[in-house]
């Protein structure tokens, strides 16, 4: 039995959907950090969360008003390997992992497409009051559906995806361990301006 480590694993099929996924052609791998997070196991809720590293037109700063105090608002610098992220990707396990493989890949592809097109550190945003899915959630799912769709008729070796079979129960009676990368959710620090 070997090791899985999750985030490595995730890392891994991140760059290959990139490569692969011409609507996702914009984003630079290295500039995501992937991690896990400690979600409740309750079915419903949050599978997974994207934390854009920076604002609107890839600002790292922006002055606001709260209340009547004008703020600036600063995002916070992550460094891995030697490069400044952009986006932090949480899969909130054991969630995640309890989904069908289906799901996980639509979760995944869900994910990726809320980083802007820029690749700048903004999300994707759409037109009107639920800028971050559009119209509907559920449009931009099927959406997501129909790209991971697109993306398996290109993997010929679909062994690199047996990570994503099965529960976490499954998971672990196949590894005598996994690991994976955990950090705290990034905060905006905010000063007076």
């Amino acid at each position: 039995m070997t090791t899985l480590n999750l985030t490595g694993e995730l890392e891994r099929l991140i760059y290959d959907i990139t490569l692969r996924s011409p609507e996702l052609h914009h984003i630079i791998p290295e500039k995501l950090l992937v991690c896990v997070s400690t979600g409740r196991t309750s079915r419903g809720g949050s599978l997974a969360k994207i934390h854009p590293l920076r604002f609107a037109g890839g600002e790292k700063s922006v002055r606001t008003r709260r209340g009547r105090r004008r703020v600036l608002c600063t995002m916070p610098s992550i460094t891995h390997r030697g490069e400044e992220m952009l986006y932090v990707i949480y899969f909130l396990i054991p969630r995640f992992l309890e989904l069908s493989f289906r799901e996980k890949m639509i979760t995944i592809f869900h994910e990726l497409y809320h980083i802007s097109p820029a690749c700048d550190g903004d999300i994707r945003r759409f037109p009107g009051r639920n800028y971050a899915h559009g119209s509907s959630t559920k449009a931009y799912n099927l959406l997501m559906g129909q790209l991971v769709d697109r993306y398996l008729e290109t993997v010929p070796d679909r062994s690199a995806l047996e990570f994503l079979e099965g529960d976490l129960a499954s998971l672990r009676s196949r590894h005598n361990a996994i690991v994976a990368r955990r950090l705290q959710a990034p905060r905006i620090s905010v000063t007076p301006a």
